[in-house]
C-alpha cells in the first residue's frame, strides 16, 4: 500500500470512529479540525438518512431515530460513490436496535425500497397476451423451467403488522400512529406503477411465491413449494391464479427458460 492510500486509509477510520487514534504528528489546528469536519459529515450523512426514512423516524421519535442513524453509520459506513446507498441495511440496523418493536424494522423496509424503485432502470412490463403467445407452446419441461424477470425495484418481505394503516397513520401525521398486528403473518410487495413506488399487502403464501422467483427460483419450484402445502390438486390452480395477478399487476418483464 502507498504512503497516500495509508494516510487516506488512517483519514477514513478517524472520520467514522471517534475511538481511533489520529495520525501521529498532528498539531492542535489539525485536531480541532478534524473534529469539525467529523461532525459536519455525520450530521450530513444522519440528514440524509432522515431524508429517506422519513416514517421511520417520525415512528421512534427524531432522537432514537438520530441515534439509531449515527450507530447504523459507524456499524455500515458508506462505501459507494453515491449518498443515495446510505441508508442500505438500515433496515437491518432497525431490527437490531428495536427488537422489540418489529414495526419499526417493517416501516424501514418500506422506505428503503420505495427509494430503491424510485431509482430503478425503467423497464415495460410483460402484458398478459404476450405472456400467452410467449408460452403457447410450453412443453411440461419448459413450464418447470420458466423464470420470470421482474420489473427492477419489485420487492417482497415477510411482515406481522398492518402496513397499509401504520403507513397512511405516519403520512398523516397521526400521533401515535395506529399499529396493528396482523391476525396471520403476510407479505408486503412492492413495485413501481409508472414513476410511482407503490406497495400492497398480500398473503403469506403468494409472498413465499413471489419472494422464491424473485431470488432466481424457477416456477417449477414454486408448483412443488405450493404443492407440500395445499396439495398437489390446488397447487397448479393457485400457481395460475397468483400468475396471473403478477402479470395484471406489470410486475413482470420477460420470460426466461434454460
Amino acid at each position: 500500500m502507498s504512503a497516500l492510500a495509508l494516510r487516506q486509509q488512517e483519514f477514513l477510520a478517524c472520520l467514522l470512529d471517534d475511538a481511533t487514534p489520529l495520525p501521529a504528528g498532528w498539531d492542535t489546528r489539525r485536531v480541532a479540525g478534524m473534529a469539525v469536519y467529523r461532525n459536519a459529515y455525520r450530521t450530513r450523512l444522519i440528514d440524509a438518512l432522515r431524508e429517506t426514512f422519513e416514517r421511520t423516524a417520525q415512528l421512534v421519535g427524531e432522537d432514537a431515530f438520530r441515534r439509531a442513524a449515527a450507530h447504523h453509520l459507524i456499524t455500515n459506513p458508506p462505501t459507494g460513490w453515491t449518498i443515495d446507498l446510505t441508508g442500505e441495511r438500515f433496515a437491518e440496523t432497525c431490527a437490531e436496535l428495536f427488537a422489540h418493536d418489529p414495526d419499526v424494522a417493517e416501516v424501514a423496509w418500506l422506505e428503503w425500497a420505495m427509494h430503491r424503485a424510485f431509482t430503478a432502470t425503467d423497464a415495460e412490463p410483460l402484458i398478459v397476451s404476450r405472456f400467452a403467445a410467449a408460452t403457447a407452446g410450453f412443453s411440461p419441461a419448459q413450464w418447470e423451467a420458466l423464470r420470470l424477470r421482474f420489473i427492477p425495484g419489485t420487492a417482497v418481505r415477510a411482515i406481522t403488522h398492518d402496513l397499509a394503516k401504520l403507513w397512511e397513520a405516519l403520512g398523516a401525521s397521526s400521533f401515535p400512529p395506529q399499529v396493528e398486528r396482523l391476525p396471520r403473518p403476510g407479505y408486503a410487495l412492492l413495485w413501481r406503477e409508472g414513476e410511482r413506488p407503490v406497495f400492497m399487502l398480500i398473503p403469506e403464501q403468494n409472498g413465499r411465491a413471489l419472494a422464491g422467483l424473485l431470488s432466481g427460483g424457477t416456477f417449477g419450484e414454486m408448483c412443488a413449494a405450493l404443492a407440500e402445502t395445499i396439495g398437489p390438486a390446488k397447487a397448479a390452480a393457485s400457481a395460475g391464479t397468483m400468475l396471473l395477478g403478477w402479470l395484471e399487476l406489470g410486475l413482470v418483464q420477460a420470460t426466461e427458460t434454460e
